[in-house]
């Protein structure tokens, strides 16, 4: 995998992918996922058309079907089945796009590289814009993918739970990175959970992801350090990162990875966790 020596080694351009297309060993995977006020279906659009040969990760299904909260991280065995399902194995490579680019792939990206497979990265721009450029389309109803083997190798120090959560909160010995807007963040506007309260965690910085993007691109490096510092991040110290539940946190995951930082976590829970209990502490306002 080359890249340019500002770009992120994690994602790759439309350009490399069309040349690629229909290799062996080459998979990739419509992660596309939205938010109730985004009104987009991403299995739907899925169906309608996508790139060639891709297959659709349902992100609210690929889930530990125990937790009462949203994108919660499935166990190994049951990750492993659902990827085998869509014919990927660790040894692939592994393009992950969705919809506008940068949103909701890079959680896709991070949980195959958390479960061993290695060789994934991030379409860099998104199916709108790849159709907007005319780049190969498939329409109609999808092929059923060909199963595969998928052997997982969870790396648990990628994932910070909720009792680590606390600690950190309590502690401060990591810094919190939340990728939510402002207006979510200071508590200013609601959630888009019903009943959830607003606001942040003690300490946290706010860090909202579309800052760290250009027209569903991720940014150069030296840009995307200089985001994340004037967030208030110190990249030499460790960072977890959250947002609502567990989505966008991947996009400054990405970034923290993009730039060479490696001591980063993200909170499994995020504020679906965290702003729905009664026993956490919020602040509301700014950082």
């Amino acid at each position: 995998m080359t890249t340019a020596p500002d770009q992120s080694p994690f994602v790759v351009s439309f350009d490399w992918l069309k040349s690629r297309i229909g290799e062996p060993g080459l998979k990739i995977v419509d992660a596309s996922w939205y938010l109730p006020a985004q009104n987009r279906n991403g299995a739907a659009e899925f169906t309608a058309s996508r790139i060639p040969g891709s297959v659709f990760f349902d992100q609210d299904k690929i889930v530990e079907p125990a937790s009462e909260l949203p994108h919660t991280i499935p166990n190994a065995t049951d990750f492993a089945s659902a990827a085998g399902a869509l014919g990927l194995s660790e040894a692939d490579t592994i393009v992950v796009y969705d919809g506008p680019g940068m949103f909701s792939a890079p959680r896709v990206w991070w949980l195959l590289r958390i479960f061993g497979a290695g060789n994934t990265y991030v379409l860099d721009g998104g199916f709108d814009s790849w159709k907007q450029q005319g780049l190969p389309v498939d329409s109609g109803e999808p092929a059923k993918p060909v199963a595969a083997v998928f052997s997982p190798a969870l790396n648990s120090r990628a994932i910070t739970d909720f009792e680590q959560m606390r600690s950190i909160v309590d502690s401060a010995t990591s810094q919190i990175a939340d990728a939510r807007g402002p207006g979510r963040f200071t508590g200013v506007e609601a959630e888009p959970r019903a009943g959830m309260r607003s606001g942040h965690m003690p300490g946290a910085r706010n860090v909202p992801f579309p800052t760290l993007l250009e027209d569903g691109k991720l940014k150069p490096i030296p840009a995307l350090r200089q985001a994340l510092e004037a967030s208030g991040l110190d990249l030499d110290k460790p960072v977890v990162t959250t947002c609502g539940s567990g989505v966008t946190a991947a996009v400054i995951t990405l970034a923290l990875q993009s730039v060479g930082h490696r001591n980063n976590t993200l909170y499994d829970g995020s504020w679906s966790q965290w702003g729905g209990r009664e026993d956490t502490a919020i602040v509301t306002g700014e950082a």
